[in-house]
């Protein structure tokens, strides 16, 4: 399992704002090009959006899916990446003074991802997680959203 956790300099609305638009995901997410809404109204539980990745001159699609939703402080997700399988990252945003908190906990569900699972698949997300909380607090200290389609 592949926790971390990050400060982010400023205030949880902030940060809840970039994680609730959907159009954002492609900001904070690593790998991912671009992305879109599909079904319901993001982040509320059960909606979710399409993603594409560019990953060796290919793109490839997948889908994310609300799991939980408790605004602003809980946010569960379900990563659909087809035959790599399926994740659950969860991010729990906590006011931290005027600061915010974000700890976040991915792991594998099903598909190859889960049966591969392994100390060395963890370093990596490990690595994968730090970047991606980086780029959150980029993305909400930037207070608007990037070109679509740059990544």
């Amino acid at each position: 399992m592949a926790v971390r956790h990050k400060l982010i300099e400023r205030p949880r609305a902030e940060v809840w704002a970039v994680l609730a638009d959907a159009a954002r995901y492609g900001d904070w997410v690593v790998g991912t090009d671009r992305s879109w809404s599909q079904k319901g109204h993001w982040p509320e539980e059960g909606a979710s959006i399409g993603y594409t990745v560019r990953l060796c001159g290919r793109t490839l699609s997948g889908h994310t899916y609300v799991r939980r939703c408790e605004a602003p402080a809980i946010l569960e997700l379900e990563v659909d990446s087809g035959r790599l399988g399926t994740a659950r990252i969860a991010l729990d945003v906590r006011e931290w003074g005027a600061d915010t908190l974000v700890v976040l906990d991915e792991h594998p569900l099903r598909g190859p991802a889960g049966l591969l699972h392994n100390p060395l698949a963890d370093a990596l997300s490990q690595v994968r997680n730090r970047l991606m909380l980086s780029r959150l607090a980029k993305t909400v200290a930037a207070g608007s959203p990037r070109a679509e389609g740059t990544g």
